[in-house]
């Protein structure tokens, strides 16, 4: 038992990421495909289109254990830094917020073409900015939510390091040493 508690942490504000920046390439594509899937489910769902677009933005990234579909095409995951694991659908949703207040710009009346594209230019150019000027390429939503975006291939959790068992040589064959018996 101490030893799992030793192996979780909590990364605080203080605390820097322990992942590397991810790539933004990979990040940006996966973005865009992600923007794909949601525009084909806004054009081919009819007059619900706009909130099944909706909810696939908000939650995308908490559907594979912290990969949206883009995301899981370009190999790169996010991390809830708090407990190193993939993002849960909370963290999703926060992390995509600004996204999901575009899409809500796009359904007022009137305006909703414009507010959408005003929405795309302010936010997605403060997000990019964000991005591109943070060491561990946070940005807001990535604030909000206490979440990375991580390249795939790095691990989430503190792996347990297995102590490495010792052989012995008894009567010409090999034999794994037994840790001593802790009982008195």
């Amino acid at each position: 038992m101490s030893s799992f508690r030793k192996s979780l942490r909590v990364v605080g504000a203080e605390e820097p990421s322990p992942y590397p920046k991810a790539s933004l390439f990979l990040r940006g594509l996966a973005r865009a495909l992600d923007i794909a899937i949601a525009w084909v489910l806004y054009v081919s769902t009819g007059p619900a289109g706009v909130v099944v677009a909706l909810l696939y933005v908000l939650f995308a990234d908490g559907m594979l254990q912290g990969q949206s579909l883009g995301k899981k095409a370009c190999g790169v995951k996010v991390i809830y830094l708090p407990t190193r694991q993939g993002a849960r659908h909370r963290d999703s949703v926060l992390r995509n917020s600004p996204f999901g207040l575009i899409i809500i710009l796009s359904m007022m009346p009137d305006l909703g073409l414009r507010a959408f594209v005003a929405g795309c230019v302010v936010l997605g150019g403060l997000e990019a900015l964000k991005v591109l000027r943070d060491p561990f390429g946070l940005r807001l939503g990535d604030l909000w939510a206490s979440t990375q975006v991580t390249d795939g291939k790095v691990v989430s959790g503190e792996a347990l390091l297995a102590t490495p068992q010792r052989e012995a040589r008894a009567t010409g064959r090999a034999m794994l040493e037994r840790p001593p018996d802790p009982r008195p």
